[in-house]
């Protein structure tokens, strides 16, 4: 197929159609991804209002085979919302589409446009009595139209979900430029294909999300967060069914850290408080969201109790007060950023079956050690069995020295993942930085329908050329 770039004469046939304001030249920082990958380009870049104006704009590309990149808040690990190379896109950002639309309390529904940042909407729910769950690092950043494009996950799964499962609607306009109304409420609809579905985690290929319909949550009478030592990871994964087996489904979070994590925050970021006077080779971070009449550091306590008798646990911190609660979650949050100051080799979102984690963590450990002199930073989600298996040099070297093996040290990775009948990426998607690994890790049959899905609704694709499938 045969794309053409946004070009003036694009341009100037989109400024008689729409209203002053909506177009503009392109700005660097629509052009950039955090991991700097990727150097993206456009043509154009687009801040539509509405829908109407979104449906114009998307509408005049396809008839002009104008590529599309729609972009939220930037913050996505794969290189989704940039295009580095072909025809010169338009570049469709949502930003100014960021409106709380309605909420409904007793339904436990929040209507928000695709613009609104991930924390305005938790902020939105609050202010209403409830819980949007979802909740990630970038949530400040974060759009809630990229955060549905990627399935984001974050460190509610374990109770909640992911973004899929908390959308009931969507509002989305499609390649034609027709207007999908699909901002049901309902839990219940049974009236054929899950379009909602197929746009989520499409990641801008199938079509713009313009605005959701978001589940709520009633919000937990008591939170209790601690953070107990584990012997390892088996050790842990006996903790978490011991949580749910004394608290059901109270546990919202669940996350694994490891050593090496605690000893880079030390040496990049000395600031921030660590619970451990010396770091345990394993520990995991717990959060509950009790109802009324059950008290959190009492139910924790409990908890620790049970896991010293069996074995799981030798020494824990049980947050006292909303600071020591934030203390701890800030060790967690912080893991990443340290991470970034050392300078990671090669990172992977990864996950594999919650049983299978102790040998993926040990046949990784040896699989890796064969490549190199390497140290493994193996830390996250335990509970949903997404983890963030990130491959750093020894101390006192930079990831710049080992460009050659990069390629060789994810390809092992990712490999022995599969072996696990797991994904090589568990939450942040594909984008462009994963096609190959889609194409050689993907069921054919699966990737075939993906192929039609996409032939069917975007003829001329235009959506995102390059993301989640590779170009033909």
């Amino acid at each position: 197929m045969t794309l053409n770039p946004a070009d003036p004469a694009f341009a100037a046939r989109l400024s008689v159609l729409l209203p002053q304001g909506v177009l503009r030249a392109p700005e660097p920082r629509y052009l950039e991804e955090p991991r700097g990958r990727y150097q993206g380009q456009a043509g154009i870049l687009a801040l539509p209002r509405t829908v109407e104006q979104v449906s114009i704009l998307v509408r005049e590309a396809n008839g002009a085979r104008v590529p599309v990149v729609p972009y939220g808040g930037g913050t996505g690990l794969v290189g989704g919302q940039v295009m580095p190379e072909g025809p010169a896109p338009m570049v469709l950002s949502l930003e100014r589409m960021p409106a709380i639309r309605a909420v409904y309390p007793q339904e436990n529904v929040i209507i928000a446009e695709a613009g609104a940042i991930l924390a305005d909407i938790q902020a939105a729910a609050q202010d209403a009595g409830r819980l949007f769950p979802l909740s990630l690092a970038a949530e400040g950043s974060a759009r809630i139209g990229g955060n549905l494009s990627t399935n984001a996950g974050g460190v509610n799964v374990l109770r909640y979900g992911n973004a899929r499962d908390l959308c009931l609607g969507l509002e989305a306009v499609l390649p034609s430029g027709e207007i999908w109304h699909g901002l049901s409420r309902l839990r219940k609809d049974n009236t054929g294909y899950d379009l909602k579905n197929l746009l989520i985690g499409a990641e801008g290929t199938l079509g713009v999300i313009t605005a959701a319909s978001l589940k709520l949550s009633p919000v937990p009478a008591g939170a209790g967060t601690a953070v107990f030592s584990v012997r390892d990871p088996e050790a842990a994964i006996a903790l978490l069914a011991l949580a749910r087996d004394r608290t059901g489904e109270s546990v919202s979070a669940f996350e694994l850290i490891h050593r090496q994590g605690l000893e880079f925050l030390a040496e990049a970021l000395p600031q921030v408080r660590q619970p451990f006077a010396e770091a345990p080779e394993w520990s995991v971070l717990i959060e509950l969201g009790l109802p009324r009449g059950l008290d959190p550091a009492d139910t924790l306590t409990g908890l620790f109790a049970a896991a010293q008798d069996a074995g799981l646990s030798a020494d824990g911190v049980i947050a006292q007060s909303d600071a020591q609660r934030q203390m701890l979650w800030s060790v967690r949050e912080h893991i990443p950023v340290a991470n970034k100051a050392i300078g990671a080799v090669s990172s992977h979102d990864v996950s594999v079956p919650v049983s299978e984690i102790p040998a993926f963590i040990e046949q990784g450990r040896k699989a890796v050690a064969a490549l190199g002199d390497f140290r493994i930073n193996c830390f996250g989600h335990l509970g949903d069995g997404n983890l963030h298996y990130n491959v750093f040099p020894p101390r006192g070297r930079t990831r710049d020295a080992y460009k050659a093996v990069r390629d060789a040290v994810q390809e092992t990775v990712h490999g022995l993942v599969h072996a696990f009948g797991g994904s090589f990426s568990a939450e942040h998607g594909v984008g462009r930085m994963k096609t190959g690994d889609l194409e050689r890790y993907g069921d054919p049959v699966r990737l075939a329908a993906m192929s039609a899905v996409k032939n069917a609704l975007d003829p001329n694709g235009i959506m995102n050329p390059g993301a989640v499938l590779k170009l033909n």
